[in-house]
């Protein structure tokens, strides 16, 4: 039986109607935890993933909210804390940055502008002990040392813009007794910015696999992400590397 170690708390995981983000929903919810699952546009999905949680025996609620706007981030907080008590667990997981009908200055927005807004929306009502984890690439996280592919630099940057915004609020989180961890994975086979990017530029996914030996599954890093919530011995802003991020470090050395 798993363990129900986030019984009577309530979580927000931002962009969880597909991918990454529902899988991460599910595996938390088996944990007792209740779950906002966030969409901005596509509901059938998220109800999909609600059912999805329901009917194994967990506690979950769709809300629609586009968090790059103020009252969508508000949307979130007041979710949790309505159906479930309270906010003690912000997965920030949506990210994005490749679509081509959202604006140049759309990355930036989504990827740092939006995480800071959410993250001090939540610290409004986040009790101590609290966690908020930021779920990042290594693209974007050695994007200071390492290249990457030219389709995929704008939201590398900006994702590392958003990581180190949230890193510099750690005094204001240590006040407030919430911590901070940062999962970091490589390209994950199967999901949307896999496709955009291998799209954009073709072969860019394959060359990544063969570097990296393989690429994690959607299934296989949500587990990773859900295995960092209340983990004890966490220290304040911790980074979790997952899987294939020797040629990354060799690159930081």
């Amino acid at each position: 039986m798993t363990s129900q170690d986030l019984a009577g708390r309530g979580a927000v995981i931002t962009g969880s109607s597909r991918g990454i983000g529902a899988a991460t929903a599910q595996l938390v919810a088996e944990r007792g935890a209740g779950v906002v699952v966030n969409y901005r546009a596509k509901a059938p999905r998220a109800k999909k993933v609600v059912k999805g949680i329901e009917e194994a025996g967990g506690r979950a609620v769709p809300v629609q909210a586009d968090i790059t706007e103020a009252e969508g981030a508000q949307a979130l907080v007041d979710a949790a804390v309505e159906n479930f008590g309270s906010l003690d667990l912000l997965i920030l997981n949506a990210s994005g940055g490749m679509e081509s009908d959202r604006g140049e200055d759309y990355a930036l927005m989504l990827n740092r502008d939006a995480q800071v807004n959410l993250v001090r929306t939540a610290l409004e009502v986040m009790p101590r002990g609290s966690q908020i984890v930021f779920v990042t690439s290594h693209q974007a996280h050695f994007i200071n040392q390492t290249a990457t592919m030219d389709a995929y630099e704008p939201v590398a940057r900006s994702k590392r813009a958003g990581e180190d915004a949230l890193r510099e609020m750690t005094p204001e989180l240590d006040e407030k007794g919430v911590s901070l961890t940062v999962v970091s994975g490589d390209m994950i086979e199967g999901t949307i910015t896999a496709t955009l990017l291998d799209r954009a530029q073709p072969g860019a996914l394959e060359a990544r696999r063969d570097a990296a030996g393989r690429l994690y599954t959607v299934e296989e890093f949500a587990a990773e992400i859900a295995s960092i919530v209340n983990r004890e011995g966490l220290e304040q802003a911790h980074t979790e590397l997952v899987g294939g991020a020797e040629d990354f470090l060799a690159n930081n050395t």
